[in-house]
């Protein structure tokens, strides 16, 4: 009798083992399992929240099918506790255990409205974005010039809004005073810029800040960052370059910046002027002379006149010899890398090419007949002009 009681004690324990294995096993599943949301979804995580609510909460968004399995799971994997404050993009079909890897993870807010104020060479804009949940992609709905007055109602009520992400967005060859000026409209950063950082030194990038950042805290990140860009370029340079210092390879990364907005020819670019260097030339380029001009507080919307061309300032490359004193902007880091890592060319000169790049030449006789294009081709345009015009 007691053998017939064990015997069936123990069929009984191994069905509840095995049952309890498939359960498990039903689980792991179910946690891994794709989703049910088909699109991208905003998770807003509240200051002090518990599992418990969050799971209910994303139960009721669509986002998981089981409060109970999640838990469980992030229970099992030792992240039950580790919620953090703030808004996170789900994307489609993401599994539960996905979802706790998102929501536990932390860091910058990635979803809800995006306000963005981008410092650029010719004009400021604060832009207001909503995230598109069909996609996941951030939409611009409100675009403001600062320099008009004040922000839209929309706009206030999206930078004061909890979990917005705030960003600064500056770009590349902007000069120092412009992105002092800039960050001075910034609604959402406090405190004063402080004194002007030397020309060149602020790394064009986009800069996720939390409301209330101290302006000279975000430039002085900008500076660190682009020592750090500036640095390894450095570093990886190749032998012979005609760079004593850091500063003389920003410096002309900045003229690299200036000269070219095309990623293809950035690179000989730098080489004309490494070249022109090596064989004692003078630089000649335009935009160290509006430098000198503007001393970066202004875009010259002009050609440079003759008188300008002939005043002599530390900036005049067609007067002096070797690079100007300082950078003229802020380089990116791809002019950087140009400026540090010239393509192997022999190239002394270019010119416009009517196609938004440039002609290169070895050679004045090439170069002048590239210039003779150059200027058949304003010809043309100024007649196209005066056509429309009169039309």
């Amino acid at each position: 009798m007691w053998r017939a009681i064990a015997s069936n004690a123990l069929t009984l324990l191994i069905v509840l083992l095995v049952a309890v294995a498939v359960a498990v096993a039903w689980g792991r599943n179910q946690y891994q399992a794709p989703g049910p949301s088909e699109i991208a979804q905003c998770v807003e995580i509240p200051q002090g929240a518990r599992l418990n609510e969050v799971s209910k909460q994303l139960e009721a968004q669509g986002v998981i099918t089981s409060p109970y399995i999640m838990r469980t799971g992030a229970d099992y994997a030792g992240k039950a506790g580790q919620l953090k404050f703030g808004s996170y993009l789900v994307p489609p079909r993401a599994s539960m255990q996905d979802v706790v890897d998102v929501i536990t993870a932390g860091g910058p807010s990635t979803c809800g409205t995006e306000v963005i104020f981008r410092v650029g060479v010719r004009a400021n804009t604060v832009v207001l974005r909503d995230l598109n949940p069909e996609n996941g992609r951030y939409e611009d709905r409100i675009r403001h010039d600062p320099a008009t007055g004040e922000l839209p109602e929309a706009l206030e009520q999206a930078v004061d809004k909890p979990g917005a992400r705030l960003r600064v967005a500056v770009a590349e060859g902007t000069t120092a005073w412009q992105v002092v000026e800039g960050l001075k409209q910034a609604p959402f950063l406090d405190g004063s810029a402080g004194p002007l950082p030397p020309e060149g030194t602020l790394a064009p990038d986009t800069y996720e800040v939390p409301r209330g950042t101290d302006r000279r805290e975000l430039l002085d990140r900008m500076r660190a960052a682009q020592d750090t860009i500036l640095a390894a370029a450095w570093e990886a340079r190749p032998f012979g370059l005609p760079y004593q210092t850091l500063e003389e390879a920003l410096t002309m990364a900045s003229i690299v910046e200036k000269e070219t907005g095309i990623a293809d020819e950035r690179r000989t670019v730098a080489a004309v002027f490494v070249n022109r260097l090596r064989d004692g030339m003078r630089l000649q380029t335009d935009p160290t002379v509006i430098y000198g001009v503007t001393k970066g507080r202004e875009v010259l919307e002009r050609g440079l006149r003759r008188s300008e061309l002939d005043r002599r300032t530390p900036y005049n490359t067609y007067l002096i010899a070797g690079l100007p004193p300082t950078p003229i902007a802020n380089p990116g880091r791809a002019a950087i890398e140009a400026a540090l890592n010239p393509d192997g060319s022999d190239y002394l000169y270019f010119v416009a090419d009517g196609s938004g790049g440039h002609a290169f030449a070895r050679t004045l006789d090439e170069h002048n007949a590239n210039v003779a294009r150059w200027r058949e081709i304003e010809r043309a345009r100024g007649e196209e002009e005066a056509a429309v015009q009169t039309d």
